[in-house]
């Protein structure tokens, strides 16, 4: 069974994943993988597309960020990222297990299982997706890829009164 390229009824259960809040870290998504190692693997993008099933990672990275806030506050923010590519050879398929074993090669890279996952994709736009949750359906393993925004990490000390409201309508900080 194969999944279409927009979400259909009774293949995934309404939640919540476009916040970005809700992030698997490594361990969580190797225990998917290998909780069927057989599965064929689904990744949906935040607005219920999907990335084309034939999809290859060509990279799984540790990604640190180290950064200024706009308050002066040093920051770091370390990451798990899993580059995906969509070549034209429609009939590759990477199973969950596969993708368990070359996770395994990278975890003297990575160096942590607690690491929040994302995948990186280019649709438009080369963007980074949080790995929300997964869950089994009986086309496989589905990922589904949360959204991340830009916030004021310094409210208090930016200046600013009052703050926009972020792209999905909660109030985020603001400089």
């Amino acid at each position: 069974m194969e999944l279409g390229t927009r979400r259909g009824a009774g293949i995934v259960k309404e939640r919540d994943t476009l916040t970005g809040d809700t992030r698997m870290n490594v361990a969580q998504f190797r225990a998917v993988l290998l909780a069927d190692p057989d599965a064929a693997l689904h990744l949906m993008l935040p607005d219920g597309d999907f990335v084309p099933a034939h999809f290859h990672v060509t990279e799984i990275g540790r990604v640190q960020k180290d950064f200024m806030d706009c308050g002066g506050t040093t920051r770091s923010a370390v990451s798990c990222v899993l580059q995906v590519w969509v070549a034209n050879d429609t009939a590759h398929r990477l199973t969950a297990g596969k993708l368990a074993g070359i996770l395994r090669l990278a975890a003297p890279l990575l160096g942590s299982d607690d690491l929040p996952v994302e995948v990186e994709y280019e649709r438009d736009a080369v963007s980074q997706f949080p790995v929300a949750f997964a869950e089994a359906t009986p086309a496989g393993a589905l990922f589904h890829l949360g959204r991340k925004h830009t916030d004021c990490l310094a409210p208090d000390k930016c200046g600013v009164s009052g703050c926009a409201p972020a792209p999905n309508g909660s109030a985020q900080g603001c400089c």
